[in-house]
């Protein structure tokens, strides 16, 4: 199945990822005025400790019903916030979360180490720091996974089915995981040699390469579904590319699946900006239990391109480079 509908965008030939961290950030802005609920009553909420790294002690939260069957998926979740800020527990993600439990998924959303606090000035030649924040929130992140892996029988978690979901730097930080362990990089072999996981499903994301074009090499990516706005200043929606370093968004991880024949699940949001980082877990809900249900569970190899455009929706995300600097 393919539903394609082509937008391209130009960029300049730098890496403007000075914007893209300081864009990230202003989530927590944003997120405090978005619709927000609580976690139903009848939904448990556990915390518990996975990891300690430099001297950061890392915990996550499991959200089920006492009832969920056994062996159910499991829907790993990042927050986003700039790798500046942000929480797993934060109001806006509860909407998501309580959907995701109802239909019997169980939902771990995991604290990650915010690497790009305190970090200097971001440029094409001193990308440094964001490119160690991802790395260690991807660290983080498979360490959330050895955790669940080993005690996936007392969790009731399927270790076949274990999907990583993520929001903003959360996003990236998923693609990026997803994206290292199909490349056997050094980074990913903390994670059993034979352990994949079972989907992605990304807000607003972008993987980050150092090794020139977007390949995956050693294994095809799991099955994939990205949201992005087509006017997203935050996070590239494309690519931007200078030499061997690129930042490459949904739109090109897209076109990189449809070539290999990947299955994925593209949603464009034309004319939009960075809300596609949390409004699609609102409103989108049906889509994203859909997918999980045909391309995970039932394995479907669909290929879907979907362009969705809103002509009465208010553009609320076209944040400016200078906007951000005066902030």
């Amino acid at each position: 199945m393919l539903i394609h509908h082509r937008y391209s965008q130009n960029h300049t030939p730098r890496l403007h990822f000075t914007l893209i961290v300081l864009a990230l950030s202003l989530l927590s802005i944003v997120h405090t005025s978005a619709q927000q609920v609580t976690i139903d009553a009848d939904i448990e909420k556990k915390t518990f400790t996975f990891a300690t790294r430099d001297s950061a002690v890392l915990q996550l939260d499991v959200y089920r019903y006492s009832g969920t069957p056994a062996n159910s998926p499991c829907i790993i979740f990042v927050f986003g916030g700039g790798f500046i800020r942000g929480s797993r527990d934060a109001r806006i993600y509860n909407r998501y979360f309580n959907t995701l439990v109802k239909n019997n998924y169980v939902v771990i959303s995991i604290s990650y180490r915010l690497g790009m606090q305190g970090a200097k000035r971001i440029t094409p030649f001193r990308v440094k720091p964001l490119r160690n924040a991802i790395a260690m929130a991807v660290e983080d992140l498979y360490d959330a996974t050895n955790w669940t892996l080993k005690n996936a029988h007392t969790l009731g978690v399927d270790p076949a089915k274990i999907i990583l979901s993520g929001s903003s730097a959360g996003a990236i930080t998923i693609l990026q995981a997803d994206y290292e362990k199909c490349n056997g990089h050094e980074i990913a072999k903390v994670l059993p040699e034979n352990f994949r996981y079972a989907g992605v499903i990304a807000f607003a994301g972008a993987i980050l390469s150092f090794n020139g074009a977007l390949k995956y090499k050693n294994s095809p990516p799991a099955p994939t579904m990205l949201f992005h706005g087509t006017k997203d200043n935050l996070v590239v929606y494309n690519k931007i590319r200078f030499l061997y370093k690129g930042f490459y968004g949904s739109s090109h991880i897209a076109k990189v699946f449809r070539k290999k024949k990947y299955p994925h699940y593209i949603y464009r949001e034309v004319g939009m900006g960075h809300e596609s980082s949390y409004t699609p877990m609102n409103n989108k809900q049906q889509e994203i239990l859909w997918f999980i249900e045909q391309y995970i569970l039932n394995k479907k190899p669909y290929l879907m391109d979907i362009s969705f455009d809103d002509l009465q929706k208010v553009r609320t995300m076209h944040i400016t480079r200078d906007a951000l600097y005066e902030r």
